[in-house]
């Protein structure tokens, strides 16, 4: 028989069980409601950073103050929408010639990194294959003997295609060849036929040391100028 006496206290007792665990579930869906809600914060914040990558880069600026009235102004930098004129491209296409066209192993590596600053993403392609050492024409294969080359500009003739369109351009240049025991260098003269274009300058800060205007080189040919045998160069010292 129960005792009728103890009934409250059951009772009692069975509303407390109860309510201690309706209180666990409570605190623990409260649990995951703020679990889930800082997950959600952290995703939003780590796409936040995404999307914010790109604004973070540092660019330079030159101010120019006139000498005569004092007026501050900020100098606009190039970004590759204009030509810059023949005299720069003059000097570009025989920087260009004078440090892709020599070789020595002490500048090689610099030389090699420096000519890709000015090429298109095709002539980069066709600029690495002819470095690559697997290939015997490489010119680390050619002078790995210790034979020098230096570079010699003698001329740079622009041409206009019918479309009045100037993008092409002819560097005369000699090409000067030291064996590695030494000896008298032997010169050969050849030409190259460059199509370049301008285009934004680089955001690399090494390339754009190199390479400020945005200057490209499309596509080269070179070729002997005159198919003889190389004759001894001017100037050239025993």
């Amino acid at each position: 028989m129960k005792d009728a006496t103890l009934e409250p206290y059951f009772r009692e007792a069975a509303s407390w069980d109860a309510d201690r665990v309706e209180q666990t579930r409570r605190s623990a869906r409260r649990a995951w409601l703020v679990a889930g809600a800082g997950w959600m914060c952290a995703v939003a914040s780590c796409a936040a950073l995404a999307l914010l990558t790109p604004l973070k880069r540092v660019d330079p600026f030159l101010i120019r103050v006139d000498n005569s009235s004092g007026v501050v102004d900020v100098v606009p930098v190039y970004a590759g929408n204009s030509d810059a004129g023949p005299a720069v491209t003059r000097y570009l296409l025989t920087h260009y010639i004078s440090v892709c066209e020599r070789f020595n192993f002490a500048t090689a590596e610099s030389d090699y990194e420096e000519c890709g600053a000015f090429h298109s993403a095709q002539r980069n392609q066709a600029w690495y294959a002819l470095w690559n050492p697997a290939n015997p024409a490489s010119p680390l294969n050619i002078h790995k003997d210790g034979s020098t080359v230096r570079v010699q500009i003698e001329a740079v003739s622009f041409f206009k295609r019918a479309n009045g369109v100037s993008d092409l351009a002819q560097v005369r240049y000699l090409k000067a060849e030291r064996s590695g025991a030494g000896g008298d260098e032997r010169a050969t003269h050849w030409i190259a036929t460059i199509q370049y274009a301008y285009a934004a300058p680089s955001q690399d800060a090494r390339v754009r040391r190199w390479n400020p205007l945005g200057f490209r080189v499309v596509d080269l040919t070179a070729e002997p100028e005159v198919l003889t045998q190389p004759v001894a160069a001017r100037g050239a010292q025993p």
